[in-house]
């Protein structure tokens, strides 16, 4: 295909370079436009003392691998979920259930660059289920149990290199769709870079993801070797369809600055996921070798578990005609984004001069006549005018991406100069801009990508914060900035700091999450096999050079509180179940030289630490989550002894001992707690 070529991109460049250093570097001197007074701000923000916020935000945290939690409007950190990184806070990653969650084929991968979040949906609708977030370096996807706030699932992604492009649901959380961003030698291969056009492929995967626990590649679609970067799903008429940007059509693998950026227009891939469905069942797929890895958490035993899966079905344009087609787009395009009706594709070009505007009504009559430019790989590429509704004129300089309001309007992030614009669907005229400080990167309305938004505010997450806070030597925290949007003007009402670097969010109205909340495990049904349902029930065991410790927690000590007979270099395990069974009431646990982190153990719940001695001595141990006046007396210790010692491994349960004795001297039995078929299998088959 012909591609035509920018004769001034030098001095596009340089107009891009001067306007970033004029974003970056000046701060505003007075009340900004669109902001408004610091009372009325406060007033709109405030939640009072023991209320609670409108919304649930989740932020992406980027390169730290987590997602923050935060209330809107207040902007309060209300929690950190971590995912795809070890989190020393919780033990996440270092305990000994948790480890399984962080496997891959590459090994146990304990951080990756989570960028994107995505909540489970109803018939377009968010549904307060799920969440679903991707990791970027190593490809995965993961899943968050909303009841929970904890990863409960995460699977590996094969044949893709970047694993940007994702999460994307269905409107009825069918599929997570997840796109490479770099293109790679499909399968793997030794092969020179310069063979780039010839060898590397992209791949589109479709994650079955609606039965919790049952994640696969349903099936992936092999795509022309560009960089595939974000998408929405279709909804209302166009819900059986989903729209990729992709950039780099030039194929260029060097100096992509440059080279990537000299076609006119890329594209938004439109693919029929519906059709993609009907030809695997009619079996035009072929099995292609592959190796990935899928995790699950265990809802009773509280254990991630890991399997390695192998093979996926691969489907092609070839094989699957009428499945995918070209849009044409300008120029390097990031967002792609379709509005409540399901109509119109928006797309963010970050070097356009105009906001393109896709119909898909349109885009349905060009193909039902043909109206075709040319052809890529066996995927037609359908004429720009064909398909276009409109362009949005003088959007700014650098539109990345759009939400919608529900009332007619889109936002959209305009990253170089710094701003959201306003306009509106149908006429594509700018109503309303407002300054973000500075570098606006993604923005989110709660909803803004469902057929039911809340239009309410927009969350602006913002790459540079120079003087918004408080210096904290060369790193500075990432920003959000909370605009009212309930009015014909956008007004700034506050800003917030975020942890990691926020990428993209969603907001979901509170009540459709708080009222599911599960305070506590249910210690009848925990299926540890080294569950301790019982003080008396605690103890130590030795199986050569590994310690079992089976010990309970409850305000406030631990059972048993001093253990003897451990020697240097041996692998001591300690299980440490949570007697509580109250909310809010997890216990920590943290023994000195410990070459991991605590555990921080929920109620009901049993954790794993693993701890090997490396000298003689006497080492404490203490729980490091406060949980009661007492707290600081919830501690004990472990006598090391060297190796051959004749020391005798015991654990002091004195209290269980003697409270049964006072029980029988009374001629009172102590009820036997409840013990479920895991921990009767465990007892049965280790004596």
């Amino acid at each position: 295909m012909s591609v035509s070529r920018r004769s001034g991109w030098i001095v596009a460049t340089v107009t891009v370079a001067i306007t970033m250093a004029y974003a970056y570097g000046c701060a505003p001197t007075s009340r900004p436009a669109g902001a408004i007074g610091n009372a009325d701000a406060a007033a709109r923000t405030y939640v009072a003392p023991g209320q609670h916020d409108e919304f649930y935000a989740f932020m992406s945290g980027g390169f730290n691998g987590q997602v923050g939690v935060y209330g809107l409007p207040s902007g309060r950190l209300l929690k950190i979920v971590p995912v795809f990184s070890q989190f020393p806070e919780n033990g996440w990653g270092y305990s000994e259930e948790t480890k399984p969650m962080l496997e891959t084929t590459f090994g146990n991968i304990p951080w990756d660059d989570l960028h994107h979040t995505a909540l489970s949906q109803t018939n377009g609708e968010d549904d307060g289920r799920w969440l679903f977030v991707n990791a970027n370096n190593t490809p995965r996807v993961a899943r968050i149990d909303l009841r929970t706030f904890e990863a409960s699932e995460i699977l590996q992604i094969p044949n893709s290199g970047g694993n940007h492009g994702s999460p994307f649901l269905t409107s009825n959380t069918e599929y997570v769709i997840a796109s490479t961003r770099f293109s790679l030698p499909i399968p793997q291969a030794d092969v020179p870079i310069s063979d780039f056009k010839k060898s590397f492929k992209g791949t589109i995967s479709f994650v079955s993801a609606n039965a919790p626990g049952k994640m696969d590649v349903a099936f992936q679609l092999l795509v022309p070797g560009y960089n595939y970067d974000l998408a929405r799903a279709g909804k209302g008429p166009s819900k059986d369809w989903v729209f990729f940007t992709s950039y780099n059509s030039e194929q260029a693998y060097e100096k992509l600055e440059i080279n990537a950026s000299k076609a006119d227009k890329d594209f938004i891939a439109a693919i029929n996921w519906k059709t993609l469905e009907t030809c695997k069942k009619a079996g035009k797929g072929e099995q292609w070798p592959s190796t990935y890895a899928h995790n699950v958490m265990d809802d009773f035993t509280r254990t991630g578990h890991s399997e390695t899966r192998k093979g996926v079905t691969v489907l092609t344009p070839q094989s699957c005609p009428n499945s995918i087609y070209f849009l044409p787009t300008p120029k390097s395009p990031h967002g792609a984004d379709v509005d409540p009706s399901g109509e119109y594709i928006v797309a963010g070009g970050k070097l356009a001069t105009v906001i393109p505007v896709h119909s898909f009504t349109k885009l349905l009559k060009a193909i039902e006549d043909k109206a075709y430019e040319t052809e890529v790989d066996g995927i037609p590429v359908l004429k720009y005018e064909a398909i276009l509704a409109g362009e949005v004129k003088d959007p700014g300089l650098g539109p990345l991406h759009t939400e919608f309001d529900g009332k007619g309007y889109a936002y959209t992030s305009v990253f170089i100069s710094s701003e959201i614009v306003k306009w509106k669907l149908g006429t594509w005229e700018v109503v309303d801009r407002t300054p973000t400080y500075y570098s606006v990167g993604h923005l989110m309305i709660p909803g803004g990508g469902t057929t039911k938004p809340a239009g309410k505010y927009a969350v602006a997450m913002n790459k540079i914060t120079k003087d918004r806070y408080l210096p904290t030597g060369p790193e500075l925290t990432q920003s959000a900035q909370l605009y009212d949007i309930s009015g014909d003007k956008m007004k700034l009402i506050l800003d917030f700091p975020t942890t990691g670097e926020p990428h993209y969010a969603n907001a979901i109205e509170a009540s459709k999450i708080e009222k599911q909340q599960v305070k506590y495990y249910k210690l009848a049904e925990n299926r540890h096999p080294q569950v301790t349902m019982a003080e008396r029930e605690a103890g130590v065991e030795r199986k050569g050079k590994v310690v079992h410790v089976r010990m309970t927690a409850i305000r406030s000590h631990f059972a048993p509180d001093n253990i003897e007979g451990v020697q240097v270099g041996d692998t001591v395990l300690f299980h440490i179940t949570n007697l509580e069974q109250d909310w809010d009431i997890p216990h920590g646990f943290a023994i000195q030289g410990a070459q991991n982190a605590e555990l921080l153990v929920m109620p009901g719940e049993t954790r794993t630490l693993k701890w090997i001695p490396l000298s003689v001595g006497v080492f404490p141990m203490y729980c490091t989550d406060f949980c009661s006046a007492l707290h600081q007396e919830m501690q004990g210790y472990v006598r090391v002894s060297p190796v051959g010692s004749s020391v005798p491994l015991s654990g002091n349960t004195v209290r269980a001992q003697g409270q049964a004795k006072r029980a029988a001297a009374r001629g009172i039995t102590l009820p036997t707690p409840p013990v479920t078929k895991a921990a009767a299998a465990h007892a049965t088959h280790n004596p």
